[in-house]
């Protein structure tokens, strides 16, 4: 089975890579770590709020028209 990496693979790997960064940062220099933790979070957000929607898990705007048969 062949698997390619898809953009929202990336943005959990930035999430979690942001989260860690932050950590880090808090404990290895002077910034105190929930500081640290906080800026972190929203730059995580940040990229969150990208993927919803600026690059948002539809092809074209008409796409949020369509029902969802899964809840009918």
């Amino acid at each position: 089975m062949n698997y390619t990496v898809q953009y929202y693979d990336l943005v959990l790997v930035a999430i979690f890579a942001t989260m860690g960064v932050g950590a880090v940062v808090g404990v290895l220099t002077s910034l105190a770590l929930s500081t640290a933790v906080i800026i972190a979070g929203v730059v995580a957000a940040l990229v969150i709020a990208h993927s919803l929607f600026v690059r948002g898990p539809v092809d074209e705007p008409a796409d949020l028209t369509d029902e969802v048969d899964a809840l009918n």
